[in-house]
């Protein structure tokens, strides 16, 4: 059975090839985005992690990509490893982690590779991979994540792809910050989907507690949330050189649809174009790795170009509530505050 990471019923496809140009960036940190500073790339809808990772040097970086097991997180600590870095994926599941680690150790020939477990709706699992992370990190890629599950919540009590898809990167990210601080030009890559255009967050209901759950609405929510850090830590970190960006990776085949039926699957299938798990992974790789992204921050991409804003009825683009400031500021102070709790 097919299955799309991503981007199950959001109304939206995998979109039509970029122009293949390159537009240089300059001085992007802090400035609100225009159609005439969009970056875009010699890279396609079609290109592969492989492709963009081809010719970069990442020997002596050091990344982390989480939900690497499966998926695009797979193929994105992959194309990190074949580009020279130390990588360390995450699991919940160590042994189908270390499957992960050897085929791409044997398929690299980069032995170093990793796994560790982390599970990010449980604050103790964050709380122990990040006071165990030890030196510098120049690479978080916030890969992992679940898709419209019955209504479920966290120990903590909060709605689950809420806490799992942005508090629990959250949490992550800046427990590891001053290994990010420390390594010099390091990036972050959040994960994120069309399905942002779902639903903005509801700052008064985040974890459903009032109104009436749905899961697709919870889903959307909880990936604006992953937009919206890319904003906010892009201002609060670029003082530290670390350069912060959201993404969509497009629909792959993969478990993250683990909660539909088949009969639902069913019924999306002639609605998307599906991507491999390497073209998948490709911009999140460009993101990660590429020189070309060098100080870009605080930016959405799709198909490995920057995406344009979104126009009622379009089925891409980045929706106005994910890049809202305010919301963005709004909401790194709900997330401390839900975790100092």
């Amino acid at each position: 059975m097919a299955t799309c990471e991503n981007e199950a019923r959001t109304g939206v496809r995998a979109g039509s090839p970029p122009s293949p140009a390159f537009a240089p960036e300059h001085d992007r940190q802090e400035t609100p985005m225009t159609e005439s500073t969009r970056v875009t790339t010699p890279f396609t809808a079609e290109s592969t992690a492989a492709e963009v990772a081809d010719g970069v040097d990442l020997t002596g970086r050091r990344a982390v990509v989480t939900g690497g097991a499966s998926g695009i997180g797979v193929e994105t600590a992959r194309a990190l490893a074949g580009a020279g870095a130390e990588v360390t994926l995450t699991a919940r599941d160590l042994a189908a982690g270390r499957r992960t680690v050897a085929d791409i150790v044997t398929t690299t020939g980069n032995d170093r590779v990793r796994v560790a477990p982390l599970d990010l709706a449980d604050r103790a699992s964050i709380a122990a991979f990040t006071a165990s992370w030890d030196g510098p990190l120049h690479i978080l890629v916030n890969n992992a994540g679940v898709m419209a599950p019955p209504e479920s919540r966290t120990p903590k009590g909060w709605e689950l792809q809420f806490g799992t898809n942005h508090l629990g990167h959250f949490a992550l990210a800046t427990g590891l910050h001053a290994a990010l601080a420390a390594a010099g030009r390091a990036r972050v890559v959040a994960v994120s989907s069309r399905a942002h255009l779902r639903a903005p967050v509801d700052f008064d209901d985040p974890h459903f507690r009032v109104r009436e759950y749905d899961r697709w609405v919870a889903y959307g929510q909880s990936k604006t949330a992953n937009v919206l850090f890319a904003v906010e830590a892009a201002k609060r970190w670029a003082g530290d050189g670390i350069t912060v960006n959201a993404l969509h990776p497009g629909a792959i085949m993969s478990n993250l649809t683990r909660h539909l039926t088949e009969r639902e699957l069913d019924a999306m299938m002639p609605d998307y174009v599906f991507k491999t798990p390497g073209q998948g992974a490709a911009t999140s790789v460009l993101l990660a790795a590429s020189p070309l992204l060098e100080g870009v921050s605080g930016r959405y991409f799709e198909d490995c170009e920057e995406a344009r804003r979104h126009v009622p009825g379009a089925a891409r683009g980045v929706a106005d509530h994910a890049l809202a400031p305010d919301a963005a500021a709004r909401l790194w102070q709900v997330s401390l505050s839900e975790l100092s709790r």
